[in-house]
C-alpha cells in the first residue's frame, strides 16, 4: 500500500529545479567541460517553497 505524501508547494521561482549545472563553454585537460551549479534562493536549494503566512511571521 503506498505511503501518503502530503502535498507540498513547488517554489515557482525554480518550478521545483532547485540546483542546476550551467556549462561555461571551456574545457579541463582531461576534456570535460567546466560547470557552475547554481542553487535557487528563493527555496535555498529544496524546490518547495513555504507557505507566505509562515515567512512574514518570521520577520
Amino acid at each position: 500500500m503506498p505511503l501518503r505524501v502530503p502535498n507540498r508547494p513547488v517554489c515557482h521561482h525554480c518550478d521545483g529545479f532547485p540546483v542546476v549545472s550551467i556549462t561555461t563553454g571551456d574545457r579541463h585537460r582531461d576534456g570535460s567541460r567546466v560547470l557552475l551549479r547554481v542553487i535557487c534562493r528563493a527555496c535555498r536549494g529544496t524546490g518547495y517553497a513555504l507557505p507566505a503566512a509562515l515567512t512574514r511571521a518570521g520577520r
